[in-house]
């Protein structure tokens, strides 16, 4: 074991001597900026303003006593996130214990809330669990995963309407936004990627212009004309800044899986259509049994990168309003109490970011590689 360490560190840290260089330079820098944060974080920072604020993260301004409809919604999110981990891989001992610990670390972290908020935690880490479980020994279960994305979010919405919608916030905004422009953003990207290549011109000619238009502006500058324009042109309909800031994030991210979703047609086989439509095969039947299945395989890469693209680019809603993660914790730091918290409260929102960031990657490329394992078969 000890020799093996030595064999790497030496033939990938100091095999050349500009190697030996950059790792005699590197190495110590960043232990040193290591120990730095880990003393800071230890023995100086002050993270009780965390569960202090802890309700103002999570949901924002959303009102305390509607907070019950805020743990429902997140319990059904628990459930499907849980499912949707079950497609990629199967829980193991090790994947169990893992959860366990996170979520009996987040519980520690808001115990001071009481033994109902404990309770809670607990209750979603359970129920993400068992999810996880039945998809993952049960793969007849995963056909009905979409729909069940469907209708959890309906219900999640229908849960959270009653005290207003413009009154979400915090991190639960920012996955709301996420999920519906994943799931909105999808079939709106294979319309468009089809069009493009559509063999009547006044289609090709919109959708290209449409995807081309889109990939040249910036997101902000879509998501606040929309906010604008949508009164104007509907003054009759009364549209919540939440559903107006979701709809520019859907226009706006349609374009770019329309590209993704192009280049996995571009990869399908020519010889396979045509061996399709000499078997009599319509066109609808063949990019649906054929063509379709192919490109998203080959595109799963960029849908992936594009869902951690429309996480990271939520906070941009704070143009029209509204009060999403990272907005959230400006608004902990404007109160007195906590204005010299600023390191604390953005190391919270790093690590938060950083660990949703990572799970979608890792739940990627375990995807790709069930996916490759099915093409080989």
């Amino acid at each position: 074991m000890i020799s093996t360490a030595f064999t790497w560190i030496r033939y990938n840290l100091f095999n050349k001597p500009f190697d030996a260089l950059l790792s005699v330079i590197v190495i110590p820098s960043l232990l040193w900026c290591l120990w730095t944060v880990l003393d800071w974080a230890v023995f100086t920072a002050q993270w009780d303003v965390i569960p202090d604020s802890f309700r103002v993260l999570m949901v924002g301004i959303y009102p305390v006593d509607a907070l019950w409809r805020a743990w429902i919604a997140l319990l059904v999110l628990s459930a499907l996130f849980g499912a949707t981990l079950g497609t990629v891989f199967r829980l193991k001992n090790g994947h169990g214990w893992l959860m366990g610990v996170i979520f009996a670390s987040f519980a520690a972290l808001v115990s001071r809330y009481g033994l109902e908020t404990v309770l809670l935690v607990l209750a979603w880490g359970a129920i993400a669990g068992g999810s996880w479980f039945t998809t993952s020994h049960f793969p007849r279960l995963r056909h009905y995963l979409i729909p069940a994305w469907i209708i959890g979010l309906i219900s999640i919405f229908i849960i959270l309407a009653p005290p207003g919608v413009g009154l979400w916030g915090g991190l639960m905004l920012s996955v709301l936004i996420t999920l519906v422009t994943a799931l909105v953003t999808l079939p709106l990207g294979i319309l468009l990627a089809f069009g493009r290549r559509s063999p009547i011109p006044s289609v090709r000619y919109v959708c290209t212009a449409y995807i081309e238009i889109m990939r040249s502006v910036p997101l902000i500058l879509v998501v606040y004309w929309i906010w604008i324009v949508m009164p104007v042109l509907a003054p009759e309909l009364s549209v919540p800044d939440v559903a107006r800031g979701m709809i520019g994030f859907s226009v706006f991210f349609s374009a770019y899986v329309a590209e993704y979703i192009r280049s996995g047609l571009q990869n399908v086989p020519r010889g396979q259509v045509e061996a399709a439509r000499s078997l009599g095969l319509s066109s609808f039947e063949i990019n649906r049994s054929i063509v379709l299945p192919q490109a998203l395989k080959v595109a799963i890469p960029g849908l992936v990168g594009n869902v951690l693209d429309v996480f990271n680019a939520a906070p941009l809603v704070f143009i029209i309003g509204l009060t999403d993660f990272l907005r959230a914790g400006q608004m902990i730091l404007a109160n007195p109490q906590f204005g010299d918290r600023t390191y604390e409260v953005y190391g919270f929102l790093f690590v938060v970011y950083f660990l949703i960031g990572s799970l979608i990657t890792f739940a990627a490329r375990k995807l790709e590689l069930h996916l490759a394992k099915g093409s080989r078969s």
